[in-house]
């Protein structure tokens, strides 16, 4: 292996489970209109899904999002990228690399690469976590991991709809969810259609009928990845459940401030 230095706000209308999880204060009169997921964990102030940005981001989210693939040696890791090069001082893929190798790298200010076993393990009890599967084919070791160490609040999302099923038929009765990012037929009927919970939408995709159609499907809707007053503004207009955003404390001031 090669390495190398480098004003009233709406509320929810959706089902959603309820999250009784420690995060910053709320007024007793304060209203958040839906919920905050840490996107990377907290990826615009620390480095992204880093147990550094886990914790950062569960300083003020519901969940946390983390991205895994595997190891060379079949270990969930915790890793968005196929390759080390853009987050680490290592260079190649992944997939290239065991698990032991892997926390020999630097994944920004000194943070290993985790595993997604302690990803579960630091947010156990205290946040929920979205866990993304990035690779087809990695569902056996992924849910042998989640079986044994499942976060109580827990959505296993996915671009790929052949894993979303892998992941139905592994784990019974974990909430799961497909995530869109362009502009498809029928997209609330497709969802639906996989028997997933929930549905991931870029927030440039997102319409008010889109919104309402998602919703008549019963699908918690979400959208990615906003940053702004003015996406969290319109996201709370749309009335959808949750946003992911790279920096879960400033959505929360900003709903909270309100």
């Amino acid at each position: 292996m090669n390495l190398k230095g480098k004003n009233s706000l709406p509320k929810r209308t959706a089902s959603i489970d309820p999250l009784p999880l420690p995060r910053c204060k709320l007024e007793q009169n304060e209203v958040v209109p839906m919920f905050i997921i840490g996107h990377r964990g907290a990826r615009r102030v620390e480095p992204e899904n880093t147990l550094r940005a886990v914790r950062a981001g569960m300083a003020c989210a519901d969940y946390v999002e983390v991205d895994v693939r595997l190891s060379q040696d079949w270990i969930p890791v915790v890793m968005h990228d196929p390759l080390l090069d853009r987050t680490t001082n290592g260079t190649g893929p992944v997939n290239e690399y065991t698990a032991k190798e892997l926390k020999t790298l630097d994944a920004g200010k000194g943070e290993e690469i985790p595993t997604l076993e302690e990803v579960c393990s630091l947010v156990a009890g205290r946040c929920g976590l979205f866990l993304e599967l990035k690779e087809p084919g990695s569902e056996d070791p992924i849910c042998r991991v989640l079986n044994k160490n499942t976060p109580t609040h827990l959505y296993v999302v996915s671009f790929h709809h052949e894993s979303i099923v892998s992941v139905q038929a592994l784990l019974p009765g974990v909430k799961t969810g497909i995530i869109y990012s362009r502009a498809l037929p029928d997209l609330p009927e497709s969802a639906a259609g996989l028997g997933v919970h929930a549905i991931l939408l870029k927030f440039s995709l997102l319409t008010g009928d889109l919104v309402k159609e998602c919703r008549n499907r019963n699908l918690v809707t979400v959208s990615f990845t906003l940053d702004s007053p003015e996406e969290f503004r319109m996201a709370a207009d749309l009335q959808i459940d949750g946003i992911a955003t790279d920096d879960p404390c400033r959505a929360r001031h900003y709903f909270t401030d309100w």
